[in-house]
């Protein structure tokens, strides 16, 4: 565990969450099966820390983000968050389940930045209409100067000047409106915000910018953070953690250092294979090739998702699902992998 989750309390707890999209079909529309965009995943996020969510394209990393603040209804599990101050203070809200008018009042508490800032924001409003709109659902007390003057302050505060507010979104570049996006989230003053890919759709160059501006800010307001990206570059720089999701399953999760220089799982370990590295001087690692594609979450392999593309699956990867189950660290801190193999193979570097 980072020094960050040491003695930390845990702000969310998921258990067992799935989230499965119904397939209609035939005639009559009738259902056919389910897409299993996020099947059974469990973890604990602790207060002040971030947590990066990593995997391919389609894993369910955006799907997890969306259900854990309710805006894909949860088909089962738990997602239970703790409040340390404010309404609900020293109590732990189910959020499964929850419609959304009783989900409204933890909005304030939970907000997400979202991955396109082009369509994130809504074109027909000025940015300080888009950041005060926040303010007026969940701080309806506040009066127009109240609000205009902490829009100013949340502007400056994102690198946006006050003379901006009455520019629509157009007239911004991608990074300007990522940072609108990010005063509109800071709004109400969460304790989680999660990210989904917020820097993906930006420049390398401005990518940097907002990731130390995301750092800057939890700093000075002690924010949470889930960071879903599929960078591991990015990911390593702003994480604490990293959960690596592989089609709607956590196979592997452990504290940054941790998952760059000892990662176990067979998939974690290609992942890594294939980041690449500008120094020329640096020792090459061997680059691992998966076999196949991705299967389909609407017909999942019996057995862990990962066998039909394992060079290591064994009978039982065909037969059985893998616990997520800890394992020895080499810093002390947690570690968590489901694979069946841990024993028989050795996967340390």
């Amino acid at each position: 565990m980072t020094d960050k989750a040491k003695d930390r309390r845990v702000l969310l707890d998921v258990n067992n969450l799935k989230m499965y999209f119904p397939v209609l079909g035939g005639i009559f529309k009738s259902k056919i099966g389910d897409v299993k965009a996020v099947d059974g995943v469990s973890f604990k996020l602790y207060e002040g820390e971030t947590l990066g969510l990593v995997g391919e394209s389609g894993c369910g990393k955006s799907t997890t983000g969306k259900c854990l603040i309710n805006l894909n209804k949860p088909t089962s599990g738990s997602i239970r968050l703790s409040y340390f101050d404010g309404q609900f203070e020293n109590e732990e809200v189910e959020l499964v389940g929850l419609t959304d008018n009783q989900m409204r009042p933890h909005r304030a508490y939970t907000q997400m930045i979202f991955q396109d800032p082009y369509s994130s924001l809504n074109p027909r409003m000025t940015v300080e209409d888009i950041i005060m709109e926040p303010l007026t659902i969940h701080r309806p007390r506040m009066t127009l100067l109240e609000k205009r003057a902490e829009v100013a302050s949340l502007m400056k505060k994102v690198g946006l000047s006050e003379e901006q507010a009455s520019r629509y979104p157009h007239e911004f570049s991608g990074g300007q409106r990522q940072r609108v996006g990010i005063a509109r989230a800071l709004a109400t003053k969460p304790k989680l915000v999660i990210a989904d890919e917020p820097v993906s759709a930006l420049d390398v160059s401005i990518q940097a910018q907002v990731i130390n501006l995301m750092q800057d800010l939890q700093e000075e307001y002690n924010l949470t953070y889930i960071f879903i990206a599929h960078d591991l570059a990015v990911v390593e720089h702003i994480s604490d953690r990293i959960a690596v999701m592989y089609l709607g399953n956590i196979v592997e999760i452990a504290d940054t250092e941790e998952i760059f220089s000892n990662p176990q799982h067979p998939y974690t370990r290609a992942l890594l294979s294939a980041i690449p590295h500008p120094d020329p001087n640096r020792e090459k690692t061997q680059r691992i090739l998966l076999e196949g594609d991705v299967p389909s979450p609407l017909h999942k392999p019996a057995g862990c998702p990962f066998n039909p593309r394992c060079s290591y699956a064994d009978s039982i990867c065909r037969k059985e699902v893998p616990k997520l189950d800890p394992i020895r660290s080499l810093n002390g801190g947690e570690h968590k992998v489901a694979c069946f193999l841990m024993n028989e193979l050795n996967y340390r570097k």
